[in-house]
Parts: structure tokens; C-alpha cells; sequence
């Protein structure tokens, strides 16, 4: 098999273009423990890494798994990992070592119904939150919302670029409905970024342990020089807002949304994810019945696009944000824009159709 699919055609579901995307994103390790509805990606990366001399190992449990992508990371490869929710909550505390190490990872979350075990091949989008606040501690990080077979391939991508130029896990949100959808997409040849050095000031040259130079990697507070300063009130407080800053201030960078029809709207939907592509059907049937609907789409969900919402708030009358949870990121909407919004919650296990989000259109 080629090392890459790059320049063909191919019709994969969507977990295996996630993991053909990491490959043509260099990633060089994959570490996880098998769990639905995820489990594809990781038999995937099984057979493809050996192919491109990369290291595919299975752990035994999820917190095992990403701290051996911590691990590989500072050896000096691409790494990712991929899970669900029941994972995902395993790995939080480990994921903000990774945050406050400067750890550069992907981590994969095709999200399933919950809490707990719940129904482990159905989808849902309750992990939004989580995400972002899982881990405890002041923080930001990156997660980022594919709607296609050919953006899970992009945007794991996109997710391992931004990880190498903010040192940071950034989360690839995708769902069981999405992860197991079949459709054609194209293996793009993609821009890569190389790593940034670790801090903004005063790095040591070597980036990766085994290149000549003394790395010091803690989770506790430390100085630039990776020295701990755990009672030193001055380094714990230029620490954070550095972590945190380095995101926000480049959020114009990082932050990517669609805008459908929104020109003349009187009504817009604000959606992400597989939720999204019903959107815009029901925005193209309510246009035909004389609705002035639009869409925003959030490619990237955090940091959130809080500037670009808001302008969207000011042009239309009404909001609505179909979510297959029970209204997480309608919450960060009604935070930023003073006009209505209306959240419609679909949490019996089945995909949002276009006709229901019809019905808060009329």
C-alpha cells in the first residue's frame, strides 16, 4: 500500500479518513484502547503505521494510552489518540499535564451517547463541554468540529498543525453518526507546520529529549526555563495567562466558520458537526418557502468564535442552535449576542433531520 492516499479518490467511513489524515499529517504514534464508536480509527492506524515506519501500540486502558502519547511527543514524534466519552474522561487529568507541559497531541473523540456506559455505537455531541472544562485548572485549548468524511480527514490535519505551532492537545469532535458515514473524499496533499520551540522566552534549542540538551518537563508550576516554582505567586500567575494567552490572542488564526446565506437573513441557525448538514438543508427548504433563514457553521468550536457570533446576532431577529445534547454550546451563544435565541435539544440516540430544525424556522 502506498504510504499516503494523497492525490486519489477514495470512499472510506469516516474514522478511516481520520486516520488516514494523521498519517498524511505525519503522525508516527498512535496509542489507544478500543472503544466504540471509535475503534476504527485505531485498527486502522494498526495496519497503517507500520507502512510509514511509525509505532501503533495498544494499551491497557485510556489513561495509560495518552500518557504514552505524552510520552512519544517528547520523543520527538507526531502522536495521536483516539477515544469516546468513557475514555475521554479517563484521559482529563493526564490531558492537563499535556496543557500545562506544552505537550503537542491530537486526540480523537467520536462522541456517543451518555453519561457512562449509555449506548456505545449511537451518536451524540455531550462531550462539548468536557472538552473544554474537563480538566481542572484555568486553560485553553483547541477542538475543532468536521461535518464530512473529507473534512475528518482535513481537520485532523488542520489538528496536528495547530498542535505543533501552539504546543497544545487539540481535540478532533466528531460523533458516531459521522465516524461511521461512508463518502467519497479526496487525500489532499497537505502544508505542514514544523514544532514550535517550547516557551516564548529564554527555550533551550533542543525541543525533543535525546537531541543534547537538558530538558526539564514538569506539571507542576515552572519557570521559562522548565525550573519548578510552586510557591512563587508572580511565576504561577505569568505561567497561566502565558498558556492561556498563546490561544486567545491567536484566535483569529485558529478560529475557522462558514457562513451559508446569511446576507439578507432574517432567522439564522448556528450549528456544528454532522448536525450542520441538516441545517443547511432545512436553510435552502425554508428559503424556497419564502423564510429568510442562513447558517453559520462552527468548523472550530474552542476557543470559541465569540466576535463572529455576535456579529451574526446583530443582523438577524431570531437564533436557533440545534445541538444532540441537552444545550451546551447554545449556552456560549446566549453569552455574546443579545437577540433570541432558541436552543432545540435532540437527545434520543437519532441524528437531527432537517425537517425538525423546519419546525423552529416557521
Amino acid at each position: 500500500m502506498r504510504n499516503t492516499l494523497q492525490g486519489f479518490q477514495s470512499f472510506l467511513q469516516g474514522n478511516d479518513a481520520c486516520a488516514e489524515g494523521a498519517i498524511a499529517a505525519g503522525c508516527l504514534f498512535f496509542a489507544g484502547y478500543p472503544i466504540s464508536p471509535s475503534s476504527e480509527i485505531m485498527e486502522w492506524m494498526m495496519r497503517r503505521l507500520p507502512e510509514v515506519n511509525g509505532v501503533f501500540i495498544q494499551m491497557e486502558d485510556e489513561i495509560s494510552s495518552i500518557a504514552a502519547v505524552i510520552g512519544a511527543s517528547w520523543a520527538g514524534a507526531k502522536a495521536m489518540t483516539a477515544t469516546s466519552g468513557p475514555g475521554l474522561s479517563l484521559m482529563m487529568e493526564n490531558i492537563g499535564y499535556a496543557i500545562m507541559t506544552e505537550t503537542p497531541c491530537v486526540i480523537v473523540d467520536v462522541q456517543r451517547v451518555g453519561p457512562a456506559t449509555g449506548q456505545a455505537t449511537r451518536p451524540a455531541h455531550g462531550d462539548m463541554m468536557q472538552v473544554k472544562w474537563g480538566s481542572h485548572g484555568d486553560y485553553q485549548v483547541i477542538a475543532l468540529s468536521p461535518w464530512s468524511v473529507q473534512e475528518m480527514y482535513d481537520e485532523t490535519i488542520r489538528a496536528f498543525n495547530l498542535a505543533e505551532t501552539y504546543r497544545v492537545p487539540v481535540f478532533v469532535m466528531a460523533d458516531a453518526a459521522l465516524g461511521h458515514l461512508r463518502e467519497n473524499f479526496v487525500a489532499r496533499r497537505p502544508s505542514l507546520v514544523a514544532r514550535q520551540p517550547r516557551v516564548t522566552s529564554h527555550e533551550s534549542r533542543g525541543t525533543v529529549f535525546g537531541e543534547g540538551e537538558n530538558l526539564l518537563i514538569t506539571g507542576s508550576t515552572h519557570d521559562e526555563y522548565g525550573f519548578r516554582k510552586t510557591q512563587d505567586a508572580d511565576v504561577q500567575e505569568r505561567q497561566l495567562k502565558r498558556l492561556s494567552n498563546k490561544i486567545l490572542q491567536n484566535a483569529d488564526k485558529i478560529i475557522q466558520t462558514d457562513e451559508y446565506m446569511l446576507e439578507d437573513a432574517d432567522v439564522a441557525i448556528i450549528a456544528y458537526g454532522i448536525t450542520a448538514r441538516a441545517s443547511i438543508a432545512a436553510v435552502k427548504i425554508a428559503r424556497q418557502n419564502g423564510v429568510k433563514a442562513g447558517l453559520l457553521r462552527l468548523k472550530t468550536i474552542w476557543p470559541f468564535p465569540d466576535s463572529i457570533v455576535k456579529q451574526v446576532g446583530m443582523r438577524v431577529k431570531k437564533i436557533i442552535v440545534p445541538e444532540m445534547n441537552l444545550g451546551q454550546i447554545v449556552r456560549e451563544v446566549q453569552r455574546v449576542v443579545k437577540t433570541d435565541v432558541i436552543s432545540f435539544s435532540k437527545v434520543n440516540v437519532e441524528v437531527i433531520t432537517p425537517e425538525e430544525i423546519l419546525t423552529h424556522l416557521f
